[in-house]
C-alpha cells in the first residue's frame, strides 16, 4: 500500500466517482460504482478497497488466494479472474491506473519538492544527534541516537533514520526508512522518482512513483550513487550490503544482504539480487530479472535473464564465465585463421 507518511491521500471516494474523473463510465445501477476506494497497492498486498493493476498475464501469479482489492485490467484478461474478484475492465489499463493514482495522490512531484516545509519542522531526535550547518530537515522526521547529519543534507518529510548512522554532506533522502549504522557518502540520492513511463516515444506519460526505499542496518552507499523509490512497493537494500560510488539502483529493486556492488553499475527496475552477490564495476541488468544468492557478476557484464544461485557471469549478454572464455578463445583462433 502507499505510505501516506510520504504521499497524502485525497480519498476515500467511490469507484464510480473515481472512474468518472478519469473518463471511465460505470452505469448507475452497477454495484461496483458504490464501492469505496481507500488507496492503491501491488497485487500481492492489496486489501479491500485498494486498487491493483494487472495488465499482463505474468502478474496473475501475484494475486493471493484471498484477494479482496479491485483489479484494473483488460478485456483479454477478464476471464482469468474468479467471480469473487472485482474487476474494472478498460481499454488501456496502464494509462487508466496512472490517471487514478494521480487523482488519489495528487501532484507528487510538487508535494515532495515542498516536503521540507511545514508547521512541525523540528525533527524528533534522540540523544547525541548532530545536525551540521545548513542541513534541512523536513516535518515529522525521526533520527536515532548518535546519528550525524552532514552539512547541506536535505531530509524530506516523514523520513526515519536509525541510530549511529552517518549521512554525508549534500545527501538527499526522501520517501525512505534508513536503518542503524548506515553510511551514506556525500552526494547520495535516496528516494528519487523511479524512471517509469507509458506511451513510449509518443506522449511519454509519467507513471506515478508512490513507493519507498528501505535501507537496512549496516549498509554503506558510495558518493553520488542513487537509489530510486518503488512505483508502489519498496526498493530494498539488504543488511550489510556495500555499494560503491556512482551506482544506480532502479525502482522496486530488491538487493539482498551482504552484497558488494562496484562503481558505475546500473541495476534496472525490479531486479532481484540474492544474498551475498558480488558485482564488478560497470555491471548492468535489463530489469525484471533475478540473480541468485552467492553469484559473482564480473565487470561490464550485462544480465538479461534470470540466473540461479552460485552463478559466475561474464560478457554481454551475460553467460557462465566458462562459456564466455571458451567462446572468446574460439574467436581468437578463428581470427588467426586456425580452423581446428
Amino acid at each position: 500500500m502507499v505510505d501516506t507518511r510520504f504521499f497524502p491521500f485525497s480519498g476515500p471516494m467511490t469507484l464510480g466517482a473515481l472512474a468518472a474523473d478519469v473518463g471511465v463510465t460505470l452505469d448507475a445501477d452497477d454495484a461496483r460504482a458504490a464501492l469505496t476506494v481507500t488507496g492503491a497497492s501491488e497485487p500481492a498486498t492489496a486489501v479491500e478497497g485498494e486498487l491493483a493493476l494487472i495488465a499482463s498475464r505474468k502478474y496473475l501469479a501475484e494475486l493471493p488466494d484471498e484477494f479482496a482489492g479491485i483489479v484494473i485490467t483488460s478485456a483479454a484478461l477478464e476471464s482469468e479472474f474468479g467471480q469473487d474478484v472485482t474487476c474494472l475492465v478498460v481499454d488501456k489499463p496502464h494509462l487508466v491506473f496512472a490517471d487514478m493514482l494521480d487523482r488519489l495522490y495528487g501532484d507528487t512531484v510538487r508535494d515532495l519538492a515542498l516536503a521540507i516545509s511545514g508547521d512541525s519542522a523540528e525533527p524528533k531526535a534522540e540523544e547525541g544527534v548532530v545536525i551540521s550547518p545548513n542541513a534541512v530537515i523536513g516535518p515529522d522526521v525521526e533520527i536515532g541516537a548518535g546519528t550525524i547529519i552532514g552539512p547541506n543534507a536535505v531530509i524530506g518529510r516523514g523520513v526515519t533514520i536509525g541510530r549511529d548512522s552517518v549521512i554525508g554532506a549534500g545527501v538527499t533522502i526522501a520517501c525512505a526508512h534508513v536503518g542503524d549504522k548506515v553510511i551514506l557518502w556525500p552526494g547520495v540520492r535516496i528516494g528519487s522518482e523511479g524512471f517509469g513511463w507509458l506511451d513510449h516515444g509518443t506522449s511519454n506519460r509519467k507513471v506515478p512513483q508512490l513507493g519507498r526505499v528501505i535501507i537496512q542496518d549496516h549498509v554503506e552507499i558510495g558518493a553520488n550513487s542513487t537509489v530510486d523509490r518503488g512505483a508502489l512497493g519498496d526498493t530494498v537494500i539488504g543488511e550489510g550490503t556495500k555499494i560503491d560510488n556512482l551506482v544506480q539502483i532502479g525502482h522496486n529493486c530488491r538487493i539482498g544482504r551482504n552484497c558488494l556492488i562496484a562503481a558505475t553499475s546500473g541495476i534496472s527496475g525490479s531486479t532481484i539480487v540474492g544474498d551475498g552477490v558480488l558485482m564488478g564495476g560497470g555491471v548492468g541488468t535489463s530489469g525484471h530479472v533475478s540473480i541468485g544468492a552467492g553469484s559473482v557478476v564480473y565487470g561490464r557484464a550485462a544480465v538479461t535473464k534470470d540466473w540461479p544461485e552460485g552463478s559466475k557471469l561474464a560478457g554481454a549478454p551475460a553467460q557462465e564465465i566458462r562459456d564466455f572464455w571458451r567462446e572468446l578463445a574460439l574467436l581468437r583462433r578463428l581470427g588467426k585463421g586456425d580452423q581446428s
